[in-house]
This record gives structure tokens, C-alpha cells and sequence, in this order.
């Protein structure tokens, strides 16, 4: 679906001519200031970097945090390979060179920030010092099995980090601030994205202690962290009222949402009657497997050939650690639902990636269930031990596409005819 590539958002909203680079409906005269900086964060940074130069030419400097090691460098930028889903010592240090440099940009410098999912793991420094790596990944795993929604789990770590949720924008103050967003959160959220570093942030000490609260977190996080939750010591991030914003723009030149229009026009030209619903984002997997199937159904019952469309994330609260992710475990929760019907249900993520399998997804059908039991697997133990990926991979139905240097949140695709 080349409408929804990095390449072409950046076709359509940037430009640069005679040294007059566009930004979607801003103009910025590259001349005019003493330095131009790139900051590129995030699974699609390399892309997004590309993207930028084939628009403008090689002709600024900056720093790349991703968790994907791409096929070569660009000239006159470092790279630094963070972890994901967990944060590693490079997350640590790219966080840390990053701010560091864009602390001694000045007033009359821009920087230019490349936003993606992942950077939450990928570019990550701890607010205090005493905060280790270790209390940084054991935190990082509780959240990411604990079954909250993205938005949920980015909240928590703005308050943690001194890169996160406005504190990039605050170090780079009073430089002229610019954030091209490539968006893998709710669309009425951009400041969850990669938990928001350059943006105001719109969530609270008070937000982060009721979702510590919900999900029973306390006593999973490590000593340094629950203290601050324990004495009540969290510092409030940046808001909207923060000199660090006045001088800074913020652009989403992709989204779900570009991905399930492109998705929609395929299918349509397949001949499917087509529909969206990603009503069902941020709901627990099993309850979203359910709620879609009942809507292709009934769309089934007026159409000879339906595509249902649904984008976000559907949560998972893992108990016990398996190989596989959200994607593959809805796709599994579907195989049982659709056994011997004319249904075929695909879920993926659109960086390629799914959990802590090689997967990006999966695709179950109504013969699933039945060769499933052909090879002598047992569904429902895969289902319950999140160990969906080695069953899908034994059936030769895991999505394996590798990282794709892009991230749009998650695609949900059900077929009926």
C-alpha cells in the first residue's frame, strides 16, 4: 500500500525550494538560521529520514535513535540502536547525546524532530540518577504485560524519564522546535506517541498513580521507582503553558488512519464491499474478537463479499512469558470462532513486528482449527500460554515481513464471502 509509505507522506506534505523548506502549512527559510538539527527517534527513523532527504538533499546533521539497524548511515549523523520493547544501554545513551546537544542548540538554530512508535524503549533517561537500567527494563516489562493500553503505559513513563513527555522540548528551549509525526497512537492522543517528548503532555502525576492503582503495579516495579510513587515524589511534566512550546510546531503526516484508507481502497477494488470500525481499539483481545466476528456476520447477511476493517491495538495481560503478541494471540482467539466457516481474519503490525516473536502477525481461516488438530497442537494451550507464534510458524501462517521501517499501529482484516 504505497499511499501509506513514509516516502509518499513526505511527498505530499514537504517540500523545499531555494533553501525554503514547507512543512505541511509552514514555511521555514533554511538560511535564516545558524544550524539546522535533525532528530530522528523511533522504528521509522531511518525512513523518515530518507524521506526527508529526498525532499531537501544531504544537507543537515543529527542523531538517529531506532531500535532496527538500517543497511547504511547517512553522512554526518550518529546512530544508536536502542532496545525494544525494552530499553538497553544505547536507548540510554542516544537519549543522553540527544539531549545534550539540543541543550546547546540556542535561539537562533532549528530542530527538526522525525517521530515514531517505538521510541519510548528505543531513547530513554531516567529522571533521576539512581534510577539504574535494570529498574528501567524490569519497569518497562510489567507495563508492557500488564495489559494497559499504550496511552495508559506511555503516561507512566513521561513521569520516569528526562527525555519524555515535553522534557526534549524543555532541554531545547528557546532553539525554534519542529515534530514530524509518524503516528502509532490513538489519533486523539499525538502526545503518546514515543510518549511525547517534544509535546506538551496531557497527563498527570495523579493519572499515573490511578493507572499504578488499576492494574496493580506497585509491588511489580522496582524499589527506585516505587518509592516515588510511595512518598509521593513524581515532578509534573511540561504543559501546554510552558515557554518550551511557544516556539514549537507539531505535524502528523501519517497515521492508522492513512493505513486503513489505503487498505479500504485495495480491498474495494478487489471487490469486497468494504468497512472500517476500530471501535473496538485499546479493548482486551478476546472481547474484540468477538464484537468483529458479530459485525462481519451481520454485514455478511446484505453483502455476498464483506472486508471489515479495524485499526489500533487490542490489549493482552500476559501471565506467563510465551513467544508470540497481540496480533497472533487475536488471530488464535479468532481460529476457534471461525472453524469450517468461509472467514478469514488477518492481524498485524505494521512495523513488522509483533510482541517478542520474528512475526509481524498472523492469518487464521476456517480450516485452521482443523489442521491445527491434523498436527497434533493444541490450541488452547498456545491460546493460554501466549505461545501463539510457534504454533502459527508450524502452520506456515505466521506474517514474517521483517521490520519495515514504518509504524501505523496494528491492521485488523476479516474477510467473509
Amino acid at each position: 500500500m504505497r499511499e501509506s509509505s513514509v516516502g509518499r507522506a513526505f511527498q505530499r506534505h514537504l517540500g523545499c525550494d531555494k533553501d525554503v523548506l514547507r512543512i505541511c502549512e509552514d514555511l521555514y527559510d533554511l538560511s535564516s538560521y545558524a544550524r539546522v538539527f535533525v532528530v530522528a527517534v523511533g522504528k521509522a527513523a531511518h525512513s523518515m529520514l530518507t524521506g526527508l532527504y529526498e525532499q531537501t538533499g544531504e544537507r543537515f546533521e543529527g542523531i538517529v535513535a531506532s531500535p532496527v539497524e538500517p543497511e547504511f548511515h547517512v553522512r554526518g549523523f550518529r546512530y544508536f540502536v536502542g532496545g525494544h520493547p525494552l530499553p538497553n544501554a544505547e536507548s540510554i545513551r542516544g537519549a543522553d547525546a540527544i539531549l545534550k546537544t539540543v541543550h546547546g542548540l540556542g535561539e537562533s538554530a532549528l530542530v527538526l524532530y522525525l517521530i515514531s512508535g517505538g521510541g519510548s524503549a528505543c531513547c530513554e533517561k531516567p529522571i533521576d540518577d539512581e534510577i539504574s537500567l535494570d529498574d528501567l527494563v524490569q519497569s518497562n516489562r510489567a507495563l508492557v504485560h500488564s495489559g494497559a493500553s499504550i496511552a495508559e503505559i506511555n503516561a507512566i513513563r513521561k513521569h520516569f524519564s528526562a527525555i519524555k513527555g515535553g522534557r526534549l522540548a524543555q532541554a531545547a528551549y528557546p532553539t525554534q522546535q519542529v515534530s514530524i509525526l509518524i503516528s502509532d497512537v490513538p489519533d486523539n492522543m499525538p502526545d503518546a506517541l514515543a510518549s511525547g517528548p517534544t509535546m506538551p503532555d496531557s497527563t498527570t502525576v495523579r493519572d499515573c498513580a490511578s493507572i499504578v492503582e488499576k492494574y496493580s503495579l506497585l509491588p511489580q516495579l522496582p524499589s527506585s521507582l516505587r518509592e516515588l510513587f510511595e512518598h509521593h515524589a513524581l515532578d509534573e511534566t511540561p504543559k501546554s503553558d510552558d515557554p518550551a512550546f511557544i516556539n514549537a510546531r507539531w505535524w502528523t503526516v501519517l497515521s492508522n488512519s492513512d493505513l486503513l484508507q489505503a487498505a479500504k481502497a485495495e480491498a474495494e477494488r478487489q471487490g469486497f464491499a468494504t468497512f472500517i470500525d476500530s471501535s473496538c481499539d485499546d479493548w482486551h483481545y478476546v472481547k474484540a474478537s468477538a464484537y468483529l466476528l458479530e459485525r462481519l456476520r451481520e454485514l455478511r447477511t446484505k453483502y455476498e463479499r464483506v472486508c471489515l476493517l479495524s485499526g489500533g491495538e487490542v490489549t493482552v495481560r500476559v501471565n506467563n512469558g510465551g513467544t508470540g503478541g497481540r496480533n497472533q494471540q487475536f488471530a488464535l482467539e479468532c481460529a476457534d470462532k471461525i472453524a469450517g466457516q468461509n472467514i478469514c481474519v488477518l492481524s498485524a503490525g505494521s512495523d513488522g513486528i509483533d510482541g517478542n516473536s520474528p512475526a509481524a502477525g498472523a492469518l487464521v481461516d476456517g480450516t485452521t482449527l482443523e489442521r491445527t488438530k491434523a498436527r497434533a497442537l493444541d490450541l488452547k494451550a498456545h491460546l493460554e500460554n501466549f505461545n501463539a507464534y510457534l504454533l502459527f510458524a508450524a502452520l506456515g501462517d505466521a506474517i514474517i515481513t521483517g521490520p519495515t521501517g514504518n509504524n501505523l499501529r496494528d491492521i485488523r482484516i476479516l474477510l467473509a464471502a
